[in-house]
């Protein structure tokens, strides 16, 4: 399918949409750095720049619309108006592309929290904005260890299906492959997961295969807590703003921060997949995107459905 990608950051959720054998043909973040990383590794099609100087008239028309969008202007306070709130411009921006291009599918990433705001009223509404738009809403909470990842990361995935597109094909969830209790499959550890990367601190050929010199110290709070290597990683984490310095797992060695390498391969980018930016900003980058084999697996069920439909 046809994809136009809104926040597309690094590229993680379109890389395995891509993957799987659709078409990325229109891309947009603000971010300089992480649209330099998209364009060495994906294409050229990705715009740097505010996406509230872009009108939704000049995005080209496409099967499908994905991206995620800040929450910060879901108070309960301001529920029954979501769209028109002004903390809101990037969601409204999201909402008017969906509304007015109408594509066959739309997929928005979101933080576990968003399903908490204003005790869920917050996502109701979210919920019934896009179904007044003309669309069948399903709300997921998915821990991307289930799906292979070597990573404890809960996000909320958001899908929408075209009223006017058959009920035959409805979108159907990717089928968890791995569980806690090792059905289907075990989780993967991040041990299995980093084994056969070299040691950063001797000569090696792999891009970005650095790590932050932030001392390891051991306290309950995230970011601090030990690593257990028979365990999936903690989240990769991001700090959105790229200020307050590097927030990098700890190894499970103990002895050093996770490498942007190794962040990258928790987040399942390829090793040939190079990140452009000084280190705060590679780490960034990688944690605040959508992990790629999960994306694959969304990809996939998007070509199933075109084929079907063609």
């Amino acid at each position: 399918m046809k994809i136009v990608s809104l926040f597309s950051g690094a590229g993680g959720l379109d890389l395995g949409l891509v993957q799987a054998g659709n078409a990325v043909i229109w891309a947009n973040d603000i971010d300089k750095d992480a649209t330099a990383t998209y364009r060495k590794n994906i294409g050229e099609h990705i715009i740097c720049a505010d996406i509230r100087d872009i009108s939704v008239a000049d995005i080209p028309l496409s099967d499908v619309i994905v991206g995620g969008f800040p929450c910060q202007g879901f108070s309960q306070a301001n529920l029954l108006r979501t769209v028109e709130d002004e903390r809101n411009q990037l969601y409204k921006f999201f909402y008017e592309a969906v509304r007015v291009s109408q594509p066959k599918f739309f997929i928005a990433e979101n933080v576990r929290g968003i399903l908490s705001i204003g005790g869920g009223s917050a996502i109701t509404q979210i919920k019934s904005d896009f179904e007044c738009a003309g669309y069948e809403v399903t709300v997921t909470l998915v821990n991307m260890a289930d799906y292979g990842v070597p990573q404890t990361r809960q996000r909320v995935i958001i899908v929408g299906q075209h009223k006017d597109v058959h009920t035959e094909y409805i979108f159907k969830f990717p089928r968890k492959t791995h569980g806690k209790n090792g059905i289907p499959a075990e989780w993967i550890s991040i041990k299995n997961a980093l084994d056969g990367y070299p040691d950063p601190d001797k000569p090696n050929d792999l891009a970005n295969h650095i790590y932050s010199s932030y001392k390891v110290e051991y306290r309950n709070f995230t970011g601090h807590r030990e690593t257990d290597p028979d365990k999936p990683s903690p989240t990769i984490l991001a700090r959105g703003n790229g200020k307050g310095g590097v927030c990098a797992i700890p190894h499970y060695n103990g002895k050093r921060r996770l490498t942007i390498r190794e962040s990258a391969a928790i987040q399942t980018f390829p090793d040939d997949f190079e990140l452009v930016g000084q280190m705060n900003s590679c780490y960034r980058q990688i944690g605040n995107a959508v992990p790629v084999k999960f994306a694959k697996l969304l990809g996939q069920e998007l070509l199933r459905l075109e084929e079907v439909t063609l």
